[in-house]
Parts: structure tokens; sequence; C-alpha cells
């Protein structure tokens, strides 16, 4: 049994909320002020849920919230506000809420608010070890045979000198890598300079990489020194390498060849010790035969490569990379750590992950955000990013098919013996089509049933079957 406080001057608010907790096997007080509700968290502080109206009589909800943490700091505190406005919802879970509840709602969502905030009281609180980002950011996760091969890798050219390019999607983690690289390499304790190459101004790349003196360009009398220079003794990352500019790139061959650059401006050469680790999700050589790359260059940077693999293709390396991702991001935002439903999973380990680790990076974000300690469920996720190199303009329904077959392809691949492909993709499609048509009709269910050519019968019992409301 747990313990609710209900702090609300409306009488029937609290007397709603107090049968809910009774019917459901719990014990409930109710407060009429926040300076009443706050001598009842002092007078029996065992409240494990608090329900906390913005507007009382005398002191607001929200100026209340700190000094209720303070005698009860484990207790989720779910706002409520019959006035839902922007800046009162930043408010409250700026000053921590573990919920925003808009009035007028309906007892089915308080309760399962109270379910979600008991099962987050039987979690650690809040976690604020900073060194622990850092490391967990740093860590690169796989046990797939292809991340293993990767690690391989890695592990073999880090104690070398060659030049390092490491291939693959936009997404799949190749800065990463090349930082593995560097911290494992006789350089580690060395600068490591990341440069995204195509960031650069094409009218200041030359400045950027090489440095300048002063009066080297009208009005600028100081001196800057370059990329390449920062990095000396250590590691410079070029990331995006296929963008380099065809005139600059003479000059970085030469800076590699010789171990020396020229500022611009000046005619003094100055010694460089840089080891280079570029990467590209171009084709390379491609760029070769279209003149927009030296091959001399080309050979310079490519001593020795290390292709990475798309995210979709390393199995149960996504379930564990949310939950890395979900340790990480919940001590980066100071939120309580939150779990993954079966459902979620499920959807997790499903979608083709056009986007690579940097989508499932931010959909974690955004569900860890959104449901601050709570459960995460598939309506949490954001949508699937569409295939890289789609055009914006293409229709919905030719995404939609190659989703479907990249799916199958998926399904047939990883599962050879599977005999229930039809009854899986219904079970995938069918929630998101009824809720979203259900949705459009608002809630009307004989009217959904319409524009689906369903008998409102068999819609009715398909809801029931997904658990759609």
């Amino acid at each position: 049994m747990a313990n609710l406080l209900i702090i609300d001057d409306e009488p029937s608010i609290c007397w709603g909320l107090k049968k809910l907790a009774e019917s459901i096997g719990h014990a409930a007080r109710t407060a009429s002020s926040a300076e009443q509700g706050l001598k009842e968290a002092a007078r029996t502080p065992n409240a494990d849920v608090i329900f906390l109206d913005v507007r009382l009589p005398g002191r607001d909800g929200l100026s209340a919230m700190s000094e209720l943490r303070e005698l009860l700091p484990d207790s989720p505190i779910i706002v409520m506000t019959a006035h839902g406005e922007l800046e009162t919802a930043v408010t409250a879970i700026r000053n921590g809420a573990f919920e925003y509840l808009t009035k007028p709602f309906d007892l089915t969502t308080a309760e399962r608010l109270i379910d979600r905030a008991l099962k987050l009281r039987k979690r650690t609180g809040l976690v604020t070890d900073a060194e622990t980002t850092s490391s967990l950011q740093d860590h690169i996760i796989g046990r797939s045979p292809a991340m293993q091969e990767v690690f391989k890798q890695i592990a073999l050219v880090a104690r070398a000198e060659a030049s390092v390019l490491v291939t693959g999607e936009r997404g799949t983690g190749k800065e990463l890598v090349a930082r593995a690289i560097h911290r494992f390499s006789r350089r580690g304790k060395e600068p490591f300079v990341s440069v995204h190459v195509a960031a650069l101004s094409p009218a200041n790349a030359e400045s950027e990489l090489f440095g300048h003196v002063g009066g080297a360009f009208v009005g600028e009398e100081s001196s800057r020194i370059g990329l390449l220079e920062q990095a000396h003794g250590g590691t410079l990352f070029l990331d995006e390498v296929a963008d380099i500019p065809l005139p600059l790139q003479v000059k970085l061959l030469r800076a590699i060849e010789q171990r020396e650059i020229v500022p611009v401006g000046s005619d003094q050469p100055r010694q460089i010790d840089v080891r280079l680790i570029s990467a590209t999700h171009e084709n390379l050589q491609a760029k070769i035969a279209d003149g927009t790359l030296r091959p001399d260059l080309y050979f310079r940077l490519v001593t020795f490569q290390i292709p990475l693999p798309r995210l979709r293709e390393r199995g149960n390396d996504i379930l564990e990379l949310a939950e890395h991702f979900i340790a990480m991001l919940t001590i980066k935002n100071q939120l309580p750590r939150p779990s993954l439903s079966t459902a979620t999973k499920t959807e997790i380990a499903r979608r083709p992950w056009h986007g690579n680790v940097r989508e499932l990076l931010n959909a974690i974000e955004h569900a860890v955000i959104i449901v601050r300690g709570g459960v995460v469920e598939p309506e949490h996720l954001p949508a699937p990013a569409s295939p890289a190199g789609q055009p914006l303009s293409e229709s919905p329904t030719i995404a939609l098919s190659q989703l479907v077959q990249e799916w199958a392809e998926s399904q047939l691949r990883e599962h050879d013996d599977r005999e229930d492909l039809y009854e899986q993709f219904l079970n995938l499609v069918e929630p998101s089509l009824l809720r979203t048509v259900v949705s459009h009709e608002f809630g009307q269910c004989a009217a959904a049933a319409r524009r689906l050519g369903l008998h409102r019968h068999t819609l009715r019992k398909k809801l029931d079957q997904y658990g759609i409301e």
C-alpha cells in the first residue's frame, strides 16, 4: 500500500483522487492549500506520490515545490492545473515535476500516473557524476560479430602510426572510432583535434587548417595557429574528408608528406608531427573518377581502412545501445532512469534506423525527456527517419513500400524458420493505422469503422486486441 498527498483547493478533485487511491489499495491525505500541504508533508513524511495544484489560495503550488522536495525528496510530484500555459508547464518541469496534468482529466489517466510514479519510487534517484557521463559518452558498445571486427581493427592500428580512413553511413559513430584509435595510441595523452571539413568556409578553409600570420588579411593584424599545428604531437581527425576543396588538397598532401606547414601570408615552414585519421560516408574511388579528389591524396589517407556496419546490421547491439544511452542521458539531463517496455524493445529492435546510432540516440533522448523516469512506450519514440538520400518530395506511399521491403528482407535473413511473417507484419502496422484513424474521427468508433471499411464490431475487437482506447 502506498500513501498519496493531494494538495488542491477543489473539494471534488480531492474527493475523486482520494476515492481512486483507496479503490486501488492505497491511502490518501488531502490539503486545500500549499501551506497546509507543507504541514502534512512535515508531519508525516511518508507520502509516496504528491498531487499538487498550481493555483491555490495564498501561496501558489509552483513556489511550494522546492520545499516539498526538501521534505519529500524521493516523492514524485504530479502538477495539476486548469490553465495549460507553456510557461507554467516549463516552470513545473524545471522545478522537478514528475508529470504535468491538465484539468479536467479522467481517473484512468490519474491511475496510470500513480502506477508510473510508484514504479519510479522503486528506482534509484538522480545521478550527477560528470566523470561517469564523460566515460559513457566515449564508450563504444557492441557485441555483434560486425562490431567485434571493428574492435579488432582498432586494436591492430591504434599503436601504429599509419593514416586511417573510417568509412560508413552517417551516424554510425566514425568520430567515436577515431577517438578510440587516438586514446589507445602512443599519442593518447596529446591533443585530439576534430575538423568537420564540410563546415569549413571555402574562403577561410586554408587559414583554418594551416593558420595565418598577422597582416595576411586586410584588417587582420593578429596571427592564428591552424588546426594542423594545434594537433602537433597528437591526432588530427578530418570528418567528411571528401569535401576538401581541390586547391586545398595539394597543400594538405604536401603537409602530410613533408611533415610541415606554411601559414597563410608566411614563407617560413613550420614542422608538425601529426597522425591523420579521416572519415567519410562517400565512395572516395568515385570522387577520384569524377575528378574531385586527387588520387595521390587518397593513397596518403587510406593506409588502413575501417568500415563501420549500419546499425540495422548489428542485431542485439541495438537494445544494448538503447540501455547505454538511457544511462548516459539520465545522468546528462539529471533525470530518473526510465525502463523500456516489452513493446518498446520490440519496436526498437525492428526499426530500420536509417540514421544509425545518431538516430537511436536522438530517439532515446526524446523518450527520456518525455517519461522522466517512467516506462518508455512505443508512442514516446519519435517517428522513424526516412531512408538516406530519399527526396523530401517522395510520396509516403513509396517510402512505406521501401520500409516494408526492408523489414521483410531483414526478417527472412534473421529468422530462417519463421512461418508467421504475415501475422507479425499485421501486428506491427495495424495498431498505428487504427490509432490514427480513430484519433482523426475524435474517438467515434462508427465513423472510424466507415473510414477503414470495417464493421464497427470488428473495429472494436481489434482496438481491444491492441489495447487502444
